[in-house]
């Protein structure tokens, strides 16, 4: 079963239970509004169902709900944040406003984040750089719960990337994406629905592929070798190179509740204009994604999308007729003490 809920009331209802555990009401409000932009978007994986476990690392003392931000400028247009452990959804935020305030000087700006937590779905972050007018770029790398190719135990986490380009007479491109086949957010919406899964989503605790998501002790990079090479990469970006903690040395998401996460993040902003007039960019990117909508579709698809369009359109949607959430988890937010 499932309740339809409007965007302002399922906000509402979210930042209302962190503001309960003492967040800063701003703060609680911009997580609040990260979630249900995933929900939206209908990314459940990284929606309001990870509220209770935000506030049960609260509660515990993984999360400083009063963080206290600071900036180490590197150059003008490179800056490191150092998140004070805060909520890792306005950590993420402040870096990619930092990101494109760099930008407008630079051309383009990098701002690596370190003592964060997990930010949620990075679509919000270059999102807000393509709505004004960036090309956004944001990595970020997570605990340990994939198997490198031809490994039967994790080493990475999920890791993963995501790309928002605008447009003129479109809405913005956005690739938001895992390195594994599946965020394990989706896992755990499995659970929570009581479905299986396909069977290239995990393996279990031998190695074996199985449709059982109770089972599922590891994920699997997407495309075998360049989804785990792809990963590698997004741990080093974010991880190594902020000097934060990588693969296997990162704390847990699940389980540790009173440790603080320590995870690295990388956001950067380009201006579309380092190379061509702005006017040409955006006229180019319209041109493509006419085309790519032209392109004569495939036996058993009815046309041709871009990246994100299919979660821009459920997002359409949504915000006309509601966000449909799982019985359960609506009443969790609504009974939380």
């Amino acid at each position: 079963m499932e309740v339809i809920v409007s965007k302002n009331e399922l906000t509402s209802i979210c930042a209302k239970q962190f503001i309960k555990v003492g967040v800063p009401e701003n703060h609680a409000y911009n997580v609040a509004e990260i979630l249900v932009h995933a929900d939206l978007r209908g990314v459940h994986s990284h929606g309001v169902m990870r509220t209770m476990h935000y506030i049960k690392r609260i509660k515990s003392g993984g999360i400083n709900i009063n963080p206290k931000f600071k900036i180490d400028e590197k150059s003008s247009a490179v800056a490191l944040l150092d998140g004070d452990d805060g909520l890792g959804h306005v950590i993420a935020k402040e870096a990619m406003e930092e990101a494109i305030k760099r930008a407008k000087d630079n051309k383009i700006a990098m701002v690596g984040v370190i003592n964060s937590s997990h930010c949620g779905a990075l679509s919000y972050y270059v999102k807000m750089a393509a709505e004004q007018g960036f090309i956004g770029i944001a990595l970020s790398h997570t605990d340990k719960v994939m198997v490198p190719y031809g490994g039967a135990e994790s080493y990475f986490g999920t890791n993963p990337i995501a790309f928002g380009v605008p447009a003129k007479k479109y809405k913005p491109i956005i690739l938001d994406m895992a390195t594994s086949e599946v965020a394990f957010g989706k896992i755990l919406h499995a659970r929570n629905i009581g479905s299986t899964i396909p069977e290239h989503w995990g393996v279990d605790e031998e190695g074996n592929p199985t449709t059982d998501p109770n089972k599922v002790k590891s994920l699997v990079p997407f495309g075998g070798p360049k989804g785990y090479g792809l990963a590698m990469m997004i741990d080093i970006l974010s991880g190594i190179l902020t000097g934060s903690a990588f693969g296997p040395y990162i704390t847990p998401m699940y389980g540790d509740y009173d440790k603080m996460r320590k995870l690295g993040h990388l956001f950067i902003a380009i201006d579309t204009s380092v190379f061509i007039e702005k006017e040409d960019f955006l006229n180019n990117i319209d041109k493509m994604i006419t085309d790519i909508h032209q392109v004569k579709p495939a036996p058993g698809f009815e046309r041709v999308m871009i990246p994100g369009e299919p979660e821009q359109l459920k997002e359409d949607e949504r915000l006309i007729n509601g966000i449909p959430i799982p019985e359960e988890i609506y009443k969790q937010l609504i009974s939380i003490e």
